[in-house]
């Protein structure tokens, strides 16, 4: 089973805006009529309850929308471009890769989560019409889209989890009492990937998750069992399955105390998560009160003696898991860490001074002024100059210490200033 990949997103880049003049037989020298361009497709996930694995992702890496397309003459906006929509199991994480916060849970079939923003449409040249600019002869492009890397881990949202050594009976054990199909046999890792099986009680119904087993080390990656602790993480009950029988030599207290010390180094947490201990293949044991005994002098809370095989204390043990599960509170989604996974920015401005003694400026702000700005074009040159005055930057640069005959720096442009 997949449960944990890294994909790479990006949304679609905005429209560039057009540049366009009114011209027919009625208007000769008619003004600006340049549209917009249109929105980028946005990245969006989605949570399906018809998928249990991100085993997809194992082949799709990449994942992109698309590209607004550009504004057309007589005032026409671009087409937007089309979202991207993501589809992934219920219990999804989504993780921002650079950080490692979480940015979503998808904790609910049909959630959704925009992780990604399409890029804005540039405005065409009909916007930048003023009383004293009659024809402007520029437009603005649409804004550019990065890649970003986010990470997927998938943990199963079930009510209850089944725990326990390698072909103690747990798979018999959710074959019995829900629709689950699991592959069963005799020897160590039949399960390779969790389990869900559906148990309906009383009208009601609860999730039953089977964990592949675990073994001695599985907390520090030894086994299999390891690779899906994440999974149990989710459960608000753990039901504890050892083998009485002792068909193949174990010993039910060691078994007992292995596991209990596993699930503690992974996560202390489990080591206190409400606990029902089962003591199946009980239909194997002669004296069944005699190996409940034994195993008490080590487990303090309730012991089930059940068979799956012969149904035996079956039907006790799910009453009990169902009137426990009703006292239980639900568990609550993942805390987010991380509100979005790219900030807008249109505001910041950065002054530095270079070693050469350049005045450099950076910033959200000056990006998204420089993408409706054309440097050869004497028109858009002058517009980039008075909303640089408009909007205080000059007035900070003098305050910073910029001096007539100094160079400015404006991303990849440079310019000398003068009053």
């Amino acid at each position: 089973m997949i449960d944990k990949v890294k994909i790479k997103i990006k949304a679609g880049n905005g429209g560039s805006g057009k540049v366009s003049f009114r011209r027919d037989g009625m208007n000769a020298l008619g003004g600006p009529d340049g549209g917009d361009g249109g929105n980028g497709g946005s990245i969006i996930f989605v949570a399906d309850k018809s998928l249990n694995t991100l085993q997809n992702f194992e082949y799709v890496k990449k994942f992109e929308a698309t590209n607004g397309l550009a504004g057309g003459s007589n005032h026409c906006k671009g087409k937007d471009g089309i979202d991207k929509i993501i589809y992934v199991p219920i219990g999804t994480v989504i993780k921002d890769n650079s950080t490692h916060k979480v940015l979503c849970d998808l904790y609910e079939d049909g959630q959704t989560y925009l992780a990604l923003k399409g890029g804005r449409g540039g405005k065409g040249n009909s916007f930048f019409k003023t009383p004293t600019r009659r024809a402007p002869s520029f437009s603005q492009l649409g804004e550019e889209c990065d890649w970003y890397t986010v990470e997927l881990e998938l943990k199963l949202i079930a009510d209850v989890a089944l725990v326990g050594k390698p072909n103690v009976g747990k798979s018999t054990f959710l074959s019995v009492i829900s629709n689950a199909k699991p592959k069963i046999a005799n020897y160590e890792f039949t399960t390779l990937e969790p389990n869900l099986g559906v148990v309906k009680m009383h009208g009601d119904s609860f999730v039953v998750a089977d964990i592949p087993g675990l073994i001695e080390g599985a907390s520090l990656g030894a086994g299999l069992g390891h690779e899906f602790l994440a999974h149990i993480e989710r459960t608000r009950l753990v039901l504890h399955i050892i083998d009485g029988s002792s068909y193949y030599g174990n010993d039910p207290k060691e078994d007992y105390l292995l596991i209990c010390e596993e699930l503690k180094k992974y996560n202390k947490s489990l080591a206190k998560r409400p606990q029902i201990v089962v003591l199946t293949k009980m239909d194997l044991v002669d004296d069944i009160q005699s190996v409940i005994d034994d195993l008490k002098t080590v487990v303090k809370g309730d012991i089930f003696a059940i068979s799956s095989i012969t149904k035996m204390n079956v039907e006790n043990l799910l009453n009990e898991v169902y009137n426990r599960l009703k006292k239980l509170p639900k568990r609550k989604p993942i805390k987010v860490e991380q509100a979005a996974l790219k900030i807008e920015d249109t505001s910041s401005l950065q002054i530095t001074k270079d070693d050469d003694g350049v005045y450099v400026v950076t910033g959200g702000y000056i990006k998204n002024l420089q993408r409706g700005i054309v440097f050869s074009d004497p028109q858009s040159l002058a517009y980039f100059q008075y909303k640089l005055e408009a909007d205080g930057v000059m007035d900070k640069l003098k305050k910073a210490g910029v001096k007539p005959g100094d160079t400015l720096k404006f991303g990849d442009l440079q310019f000398e200033y003068y009053e």
